[in-house]
């Protein structure tokens, strides 16, 4: 059996800002950056087999800072299976402004219920049917085959994971 290093990315633009990030491909900030070069020191012992990671910037950014650092370069795979939970009408809103506007209670809801989506966005339920089947046949085939994977993404594509 192989080994899964599951990593958040580092802290992005619109984290630092309270926003609803989703789909919106920011950046991250510098802290972001040092962060995943402090990573790096924690995972020194893994030599990595191949990475995963969404087709969000902040994922692949914190994913290449941790590879170069480490001086390694295995294969990268992008998915967009991996990507963040589309948060809808909400992206690029401010959390609080938001529960100020709908109520706290509603966006309690819409974050954290498990198949309530935020309006035109997806609820963990459907962030599930997109994530599993990729972790399936993409990723855990290689840890059976006794590689070390690293899967870079969001917190919510890498909650079905756990």
């Amino acid at each position: 059996m192989g080994i899964l290093v599951l990593l958040r990315h580092g802290q992005s633009q619109w984290n630092l800002e309270n926003r609803f990030t989703g789909w919106s491909d920011v950046p991250l900030t510098e802290r972001g950056r040092q962060d995943a070069e402090k990573t790096a020191e924690a995972l020194k012992e893994f030599e990595f087999d191949i990475g995963y990671t969404s087709h969000l910037q902040r994922a692949i950014d914190t994913l290449e800072i941790i590879l170069d650092v480490l001086g390694q370069n295995p294969p990268v795979i992008h998915d967009s299976s991996l990507n963040e939970r589309h948060y809808g009408d909400l992206q690029g809103l401010n959390k609080a402004e938001t529960a100020a506007k709908y109520g706290q209670d509603q966006v309690t809801l819409w974050r954290r219920s498990y198949d309530t989506p935020p309006p035109n966005g997806e609820s963990i339920a459907q962030v599930r049917e997109r994530v599993l089947p990729f972790f399936r046949w993409g990723i855990l085939p290689e840890i059976h085959k006794g590689k070390t994977v690293f899967v870079s993404a969001s917190g919510n594509s890498m909650r079905p994971i756990l």
